[in-house]
């Protein structure tokens, strides 16, 4: 919100003789029709009673980052025109494994609630829920003008749910299905979307590893002209892509498949002509399985991308640095460790305007150290980011080794980091040169970043570098922490610290039961904490359910004979109270 709303909110908020909005109730909901931001919205709704209601009539979506945060029900009632749903389930730590099965997080309750409440439910996007294929057949039947369904992270259901989801919604703009834990069972539920059916815009399918039925697939993206968005998987050759293509030149959004074919000839001139024609082309992933002898065929379509994700192409150096020249207006990236130190030196020449830099690693469990020889990344190559990508503010970094200098140096040059997740894979490893702890690289990020939002940090860390991000990250509002802090004063400074931090995420630590106190002030207004293998103890959680009545504070039992230790404890706000769901190794306290 800018500041001359923010002035306008406040006199209203501060003048004692506003009773009544001067505005007629249509054309305030009007207004508020414009206002997108949920922050916003929310501010605006504090206003007066009016502006309440106005918002209230006015709120189409609704995005809930904790589905026990509310429940379907207090939804319904307060927001009665809702077309569109965001709903998050599982703390982020499951992608960890770290949460058993059937915790929760299950759809069907919601639906239940909804398709009574929302008939004319229009998209849903979920992330981390459990969806069964007989909640997508109940979605895909209760809502008969539903356009929109995302999945991301999800699990449960299987490629029959999402026949489901082809055979009724007769509507569908888009499906959007993204690294779900699918059991999939073969690719013919392409074959169930009507010979009618013409309105799809966006197609991700790029993560269901199936045969695909082509014949189904073509003759789908034949018929939706409007198609902007489509993601194949690895069993879509460059042969069936060719095809796939040259129906759908107007793509902004382009997933490739398998980018390697033994049989076909490497200057592929026919392949090359159907990639020129690709000029709406934005953002290009999926490159699978690729193979550098077709590479050059995707230069001409690279003139006005924004977003290249080549997180499942293991490129090398020479490879990278190749392609980097045609992506002049490049703005976000994602590539493999296989990149190595080289690569990120040709990402610093070639992407001046670049913003978000991801670099995953190719083999994440390889216990050897990498020294900076042959495999993966190094400070060497951050640095070198840094330096020809003056407008870089998101990073996720993957490495073996980091210094503290290296860091500094980072953040000076790109002082406006938002994002910042430095991911150190030898836990607890030091500044490699000094043997120091990495306190002061992460202290530099948050002295030097003052609109950081989101920090990961990682590395030998001791209350030092928690000193400084209580002392300085003042727009914290995620901070994940893993094996790092030397005791419970770290956990004490941030909590006291950082005023705007929502999400605090902490794993194999040495954290216990004052530091979980210490809190008590600040977790009403926080979407959750999450500490697993801590110092954390029973009676320390029951201390803060007592206190804080209003918080759900659950403890995870792997061993229900062990009742001093609190091996995973996950404590959130929530105004449904405790959840009815629970399994039998989730104790509520």
């Amino acid at each position: 919100m800018d500041t001359k709303k923010k002035k306008v909110i406040g006199e209203v908020e501060n003048s004692q003789e506003i009773r009544v909005s001067p505005f007629p109730d249509e054309v305030l909901e009007r207004v508020l029709s414009f206002v997108k931001s949920r922050k916003d919205r929310s501010a605006v709704s504090l206003v007066c009673k009016d502006w309440y209601t106005a918002e209230r009539w006015s709120r189409t979506h609704v995005f809930i980052g904790n589905c026990y945060s509310v429940s379907p029900e207090i939804v319904a009632r307060r927001f009665p025109k809702v077309r569109s749903l965001t709903i998050k389930g599982k703390p982020r730590f499951s992608d960890f494994n770290l949460l058993p099965p059937n915790w929760g997080a299950d759809i069907d309750s919601w639906l239940a609630v909804f398709a009574s409440a929302y008939p004319f439910l229009e998209e849903l996007r979920l992330k981390r829920m459990t969806v069964s294929d007989e909640s997508l057949e109940y979605l895909a039947r209760s809502f008969p003008g539903f356009k929109a369904l995302s999945l991301v992270s999800c699990d449960g259901f299987s490629t029959n749910g999402l026949a489901s989801i082809a055979s009724y919604c007769r509507n569908l703009v888009e499906l959007d299905i993204q690294e779900n834990a699918i059991d999939d069972l073969g690719g013919s539920w392409l074959s169930c979307f009507p010979e009618s059916f013409t309105s799809l815009e966006v197609l991700n399918f790029a993560n269901i590893n199936s045969e695909v039925n082509f014949d189904a697939l073509e003759r789908l993206v034949a018929r939706c002209k409007s198609l902007k968005v489509l993601k194949v998987n690895k069993n879509v050759s460059l042969e069936q892509l060719q095809m796939l293509l040259a129906r759908v030149p107007h793509l902004t959004e382009l997933g490739t498949g398998s980018f390697s074919q033994d049989h076909m000839v490497p200057a592929d001139a026919q392949l090359e002509t159907v990639f020129s024609k690709c000029k709406n082309l934005s953002t290009l992933s999926g490159l699978w399985a690729v193979s550098s002898l077709f590479l050059p065929v995707l230069y001409p379509a690279c003139s006005h991308l924004s977003f290249l994700n080549l997180s499942y192409a293991p490129l090398q150096s020479t490879e990278l640095a190749k392609f980097l020249p045609h992506c002049h207006l490049l703005r976000r990236l994602w590539v493999l460790d296989t990149v190595e130190d080289k690569g990120l030196k040709a990402v610093g020449s070639s992407c001046p305007l670049l913003e978000e830099l991801r670099v995953f690693p190719a083999n994440p469990f390889d216990d050897e150290v990498m020294d900076g020889g042959d495999n993966g990344v190094t400070e060497i190559g951050f640095v070198a980011v840094s330096e020809g990508c003056p407008k870089l503010h998101y990073v996720l970094y993957f490495c073996r080794q980091m210094t503290n200098a290296a860091v500094a140096t980072v953040v000076r040059n790109c002082p406006n980091f938002t994002h910042f997740r430095l991911c150190i894979m030898n836990m607890s490893e030091p500044d490699y040169l000094t043997e120091e702890p990495m306190d002061e690289a992460f202290g530099a990020v948050v002295k030097t970043c003052p609109k950081l939002q989101r920090l990961a940090v990682s590395g030998l860390l001791t209350d030092r570098a928690f000193e400084y991000i209580g002392s300085y990250a003042k727009n914290l509002e995620a901070l994940s922490v893993a094996f790092a802090g030397s005791s419970d004063k770290g956990m004490k400074s941030v909590l006291e610290g950082c005023p705007k931090l929502r999400k605090l995420e902490i794993r194999d630590s040495p954290f216990g039961d004052v530091a979980l106190l210490s809190g008590l002030d600040r977790y009403e207004t926080m979407r959750s904490l999450w500490m697993s293998d801590c110092n954390v103890s029973m009676n320390g959680c029951r201390i803060l359910a007592r206190k804080r009545p209003r918080l759900n504070v659950e403890v995870i039992r792997e061993d229900e004979s062990d009742d001093t230790q609190a091996k995973k404890v996950y404590v959130y706000r929530s105004v449904a109270g405790p959840r009815r769901d629970a399994p039998p190794f989730v104790l509520k306290l």
